[in-house]
């Protein structure tokens, strides 16, 4: 078994990235920005009144003025305010020359064409042109795009944006035992619960996915397919078939389709079969067929290899806690990943029957890490979890 650090290392030295390609803002969210963006415009680009009220000079200390204008939001000022004046104007408005205050209404008192100041101000109520951020200054890093940095771009007036190309990702489930959902099952058969999954995973990740199906255990089948899904993808992952048993033909037909092997037999639990490889810029994943174990080597190698060649070096964020509990386990030779719940700051470890126990993802909201050479968990112990 190749050690869990060996291959974290190997993902990490991959340096192919996807090309990028231009989005218009209304469908960039989710999608991975790989560069700085910078502001083609002072934001806001005018001194704006912070909320709805009167704008006069803060030097000019009377309590009465004259109301001389009426200003709202995109509106411009024809006023040049004087002492004694001031001008009623709206949030988010512009503010009159002469003027670098805002007195709220709840604050005043209007007597026809004159305001009475009944309560001084402690703030000046007013966003100053270029608060938020200069022309030239970046506004975004490198990330994956949300609805809050969507807002930030629309703020400085971009319609569009260059980001990472999704990633096509092919899903082959294989084993004569697996019927489609829907299908009727005949003896000894189970519901193919992987292909399913892994695409619904990539897709949530923001790939576009084609799902090639289920093939039989025969290695020809198999041969063709993979074929068609190596032209196709920029990456491949395949389910099932990928041990020692004397139907696991996948390793052995990866090999004659010409892809070149990175690993295989990794130090993790779940996961200990899996497979490894590139074909040019197109990728291999070959996974074990409990589901669990797919799902779980979908989060921690599979998703970081796609913010890697997408452009980010960061992979998924972490959460911090504290085990709510005791955990032991028997064997400790491999980095084994557990499905656990976070809740107020404790983690608290499932019910596990082991890498065919499906059902256990659903109660889970995260997975927590064991190091290989580890057996023993205190209650209380500090961990880094991975939301699922």
């Amino acid at each position: 078994m190749l050690a869990a650090s060996r291959v974290f290392e190997h993902l990490d030295a991959i340096t192919y990235t996807l090309p990028t390609e231009r989005t218009p803002l209304h469908a960039a969210c989710g999608r991975i920005l790989r560069s700085d963006v910078r502001s083609p415009i002072a934001s806001p680009p005018f001194d704006k009144a912070a909320m709805d009220g009167f704008a006069l000079r803060s030097g000019d200390r009377r309590t009465r003025y004259r109301i001389v204008e009426t200003i709202s939001a995109g509106d411009t000022p024809s006023s040049v305010l004087q002492d004694g004046e001031c001008a009623a104007i709206m949030t988010g408005a512009m503010l009159p020359l002469g003027a670098d205050t805002v007195v709220r209404r709840e604050y005043t008192r209007r007597e026809g064409d004159e305001v009475v100041v009944t309560r001084p101000e402690s703030s000046a109520n007013v966003i100053k042109a270029g608060e938020n951020c200069k022309a030239g200054d970046p506004v975004l890093g490198p990330r994956v795009l949300r609805a809050q940095d969507v807002a930030v771009l629309a703020s400085v007036g971009l319609a569009e944006l260059e980001v990472a190309r999704r990633p096509h990702v092919g899903v082959v489930s294989t084993g004569s035992e697996l019927r489609r959902p829907g299908e009727q099952l005949g003896v000894g058969q189970i519901y193919d619960s992987n292909g399913y999954q892994i695409t619904a995973q990539m897709q949530a990740f923001g790939c576009t996915t084609t799902n090639h199906g289920i093939v039989g255990d025969d290695p020809g089948e198999l041969a063709e397919v993979l074929q068609i899904a190596l032209r196709e993808s920029d990456l491949v992952i395949l389910s099932g078939g990928v041990s020692m048993g004397e139907f696991d033909y996948v390793p052995e037909v990866i090999v004659r389709s010409g892809v070149e092997l990175g690993f295989h037999r990794i130090a993790f639990k779940p996961g200990k079969p899996t497979l490894f490889g590139r074909k040019g810029n197109v990728f291999v994943f070959a996974l074990a067929g409990n589901p669990v174990s797919t799902f779980v080597l979908c989060e921690v190698l599979v998703k970081p290899l796609l913010y890697r060649i997408s452009g980010l070096s960061s992979g998924p964020r972490m959460l911090h806690g504290q085990l709510a509990e005791d955990f032991g386990r028997k064997e400790s030779n491999r980095l084994e990943f557990r499905p656990a719940r976070l809740e107020h700051g404790l983690v608290y470890p499932l019910p596990y029957h082991g890498s065919a126990h499906i059902n256990v993802l659903s109660e889970a909201n995260c997975l927590f890490s064991i190091d290989a050479g580890v057996q023993q968990l205190s209650k209380g112990t500090a961990i880094d979890v991975r939301p699922i």
